[in-house]
């Protein structure tokens, strides 16, 4: 009775198609989420790579460090995870094929972006920490440019 009496109203109703990138269409976008979580993913691999050392003959010492060690891993992958999530939102729902024209190699620098959040969950590099923010920092460039030509 329900579903007959709704499908004669929407017989009914003129429907029209519309987009968006989330079931409201907010419309709100920043690549801040993004940059801020690759910034997190380099100082997380640094108090990694240069841990205060335990007092070995203190089991507390030895313990808050292990566990400190525990929590700077978990937040790496964490961020990494975050950084690559928020840079599918924006390559695959803010970014439109008009602006590839002002940005030709968009496809190219997400991807490799997104590559590079994986690999800094992988393992446990400087160097591709700084990468990854590099380029985030780079697509955000990309994001400001773009948002600016919208005003």
């Amino acid at each position: 009775m329900i579903s007959s009496f709704i499908a004669s109203i929407l017989k009914r109703l003129p429907l029209r198609e519309v987009w968006a990138h989330c079931d409201i269409p907010c419309g709100i976008y920043t690549a801040d989420p993004a940059v801020v979580a690759a910034r997190t993913v380099l100082k997380m691999v640094e108090k990694i790579m240069n841990p205060p050392a335990p007092d070995e003959k203190n089991i507390d010492s030895v313990r808050n460090f292990h566990n400190a060690m525990t929590r700077y891993v978990l937040v790496k992958e964490q961020h990494a995870q975050k950084c690559k999530e928020e840079l599918l939102i924006l390559w695959t729902d803010y970014f439109k094929q008009e602006h590839l024209a002002a940005f030709p190699d968009l496809h190219e620098k997400f991807w490799k972006a997104a590559k590079l959040c994986s690999k800094a969950k992988q393992e446990v590099s400087r160097e591709g920490a700084q990468a990854l923010l590099a380029a985030v920092e780079e697509i955000a460039d990309m994001f400001r440019k773009a948002e600016a030509v919208k005003r």
